[in-house]
């Protein structure tokens, strides 16, 4: 069966929206400047940004009393409030009656990329997944993707990746010799080397795109 591999935060659940959400309660629930919550959400950099790197700039910030509602919102605030958009599902459901193989490659730790899959359900609509942390390996590395192909049993041989990233997913993908579709978000492709196979505005429309061949 054809091999479907999908990014997690912001391709598949809107990461940077329940980082958002948690941030600020967080803020609330200490009695912090609502204002801080561009400051949060840049140093967070959509998860990009080493969690110890977070935790000592918060700190520095708020001061120690607070350091472990700050652990506890690095380790489960976007995951507890992440979503599952119902057309991104009803897109997988469609992907697998079709007879694609879905795998999730996404960067992160093992525990939080997890709970995000379960708790929106992920886990009953892709057939596995794979994480960066106990793979080894982050995207763009050739070896993350082999990983997912050798966790479904699949071949990378006419495989496509669907995620927001032109660097860990779009050159990604081209490194593993897999077609790849961009999600934009709304923005503009910017990269000279190198281009996606397609481009889409969302997780849904991507599948669509890769099922209508």
């Amino acid at each position: 069966m054809p091999l479907l591999m999908l990014d997690l935060d912001n391709t598949l659940v809107d990461r940077d929206a329940a980082f958002r959400e948690a941030a600020s309660e967080f803020l609330a629930a200490h009695g912090l400047p609502e204002a801080d919550l561009g400051w949060l959400m840049s140093v967070d950099a959509s998860g990009y940004t080493p969690r110890q790197t977070i935790a000592r700039a918060m700190t520095d910030r708020y001061g120690s009393a607070v350091a472990p509602a700050i652990r506890t919102l690095l380790d489960h605030g976007a995951a507890d409030h992440v979503t599952l958009p119902d057309t991104t599902r009803t897109a997988l459901t469609e992907a697998t009656a079709e007879g694609w193989t879905s795998v999730i490659v996404t960067n992160g730790r093992v525990a939080q990329q997890e709970l995000k899959i379960r708790t929106t359900g992920l886990d009953t609509l892709v057939h596995g997944w794979v994480i960066s942390e106990a793979a080894g390996h982050k995207k763009p590395a050739p070896e993350i993707f082999h990983a997912a192909a050798t966790t479904v049993g699949a071949s990378l041989r006419g495989a496509w990746m669907i995620g927001d990233s032109a660097h860990a997913d779009v050159l990604g993908a081209a490194g593993v010799g897999a077609c790849s579709v961009w999600v934009s978000c709304g923005r503009t492709w910017t990269e000279g080397a190198y281009r996606p196979t397609r481009v889409a505005l969302d997780a849904a429309t991507a599948v669509r795109q890769v099922l209508g061949g």
